[in-house]
């Protein structure tokens, strides 16, 4: 670019300017200061190579470049998820068209080309060390410009995308400010205790980009993403039966596959939301199952109840160690759960010799419901003449058992 083109814009973006990319663009206003052979020094959290195509042609004629990433989490990254940070994001942030993204990976292969022609690039050791953003430009004949701001590496933060951000930049204008901003970067950029090489790192994360892939990787990596969650959870599941041996236990040897599969989901989403539901069909083996999540929390000495219909109480305190009973499957697994009957959700009365008013029902940490659609309605308290109050058995179950 001629050198005039700086006068130019100059006259248009006076010294010492505020650049929001409103009145004026930090896009516009690098393109006109990066003269041919300028030597580049940039500062920012992001680089994406839609920025590098929209000044493409002034960058390439310009000097070699100093990247300088602002937080090193994330570099190398070419996908990160929403929730990480983004320090090193390939790809734009947003407002990319349909042509944009089919010309990907020839922009991605030029770019790549272009770093390892002319660019360095580094990033700060430590997070959350470095937020600032700065365009410095060495011109030939002794000439700069400055940009401090807001404005990351991006078409956005650049003011060249369809929906630009609105950044915050001062044009320096003051030369002696310019070179004290030089000189910082300097420092910075030199101190290995604060920074370091990564731009290997980031050809490797651009040639991921560009690189051809088989049908066949596509197809495999569509399926781990469709999949991505369901495999972590076994990985988890995995690890948490080894961490207290249930599967040496008496019920666990007796489930089928697929009930293994019910009860460690069970545990992991015990774990992870403090409630599940277990909604096999009849004859599946629920009871069994149930067990098999109960024992994994007895082995971590944590005391469990079991609230069932009255009816169906001797089918679970047969398993238990403390009531002996002959022909118990699981008499070496030791259960030592406590059974209560829906209808013991009352304030007052007697169930098997226990005295229900003193019954501790908050002591327990895992809770066990079976058929518990007999709970799916709220009911109502009942009043009697002398006005106590006696909840529903709903009322008892969440003020007094869960809660």
């Amino acid at each position: 670019m001629p050198q005039n083109a700086s006068a130019r814009a100059k006259a248009r973006v006076p010294a010492t300017s505020i650049v929001d990319n409103r009145d004026h663009r930090v896009g516009d206003v690098l393109r006109d200061e990066i003269a041919p052979d300028s030597a580049l020094s940039f500062v920012s959290a992001y680089f994406t190579i839609y920025a590098y195509e929209a000044l493409r042609d002034v960058l390439e004629a310009a000097g070699p470049l100093r990247f300088l990433y602002g937080d090193p989490q994330g570099v190398g990254t070419v996908d990160p998820a929403a929730n990480e940070p983004k320090a090193f994001k390939l790809v734009d942030d947003g407002g990319i068209e349909l042509k944009h993204a089919l010309a990907q990976k020839a922009l991605a292969k030029a770019c790549a080309a272009w770093i390892e022609r002319q660019v360095d690039v580094r990033t700060v050791q430590a997070a959350n060390f470095l937020h600032g953003k700065l365009y410095h430009i060495a011109q030939p004949g002794g000439s700069s410009a400055a940009l401090l701001g807001s404005s990351n590496f991006t078409r956005r933060g650049l003011g060249l995308g369809s929906v630009p951000n609105i950044e915050l930049n001062t044009l320096i204008g003051d030369s002696k400010e310019r070179e004290t901003l030089h000189e910082w970067f300097n420092r910075l950029w030199s101190d290995d205790k604060l920074t370091r090489d990564v731009k290997q790192e980031v050809l490797a994360a651009l040639k991921r980009l560009h690189a051809p892939y088989s049908p066949k990787f596509i197809y495999y990596k569509t399926l781990f993403h469709v999949f991505e969650e369901r495999l972590a959870e076994i990985g988890e599941r995995d690890g948490l039966l080894q961490g207290v041996d249930l599967g040496k236990t008496a019920v666990w040897k007796k489930l089928y596959e697929f009930q293994q599969q019910g009860a460690t989901n069970a545990i992991n989403r015990l774990l992870r939301h403090n409630g599940c539901i277990i909604a096999d069909s009849v004859g599946l083996g629920k009871t069994w199952t149930a067990l098999a999540v109960i024992k994994f929390f007895e082995l971590r000495n944590e005391r469990v109840l079991v609230l069932c219909p009255a009816r169906l109480k001797q089918n679970w305190v047969c398993y238990t160690s403390y009531a002996a009973y002959s022909g118990n499957p699981f008499e070496k697994d030791q259960f030592g759960y406590a059974v209560r009957a829906h209808t013991d959700l009352r304030d007052t009365g007697n169930a098997d010799g226990i005295d229900l008013a003193k019954f501790n029902w908050g002591t327990f940490d895992l809770v066990v419901i079976d058929e518990s659609h007999n709970f799916r309605n709220e009911g109502s308290n009942r009043k009697d003449e002398d006005g106590t109050v006696h909840r529903s058995r709903y009322n008892r179950l969440l003020e007094d058992v869960l809660k």
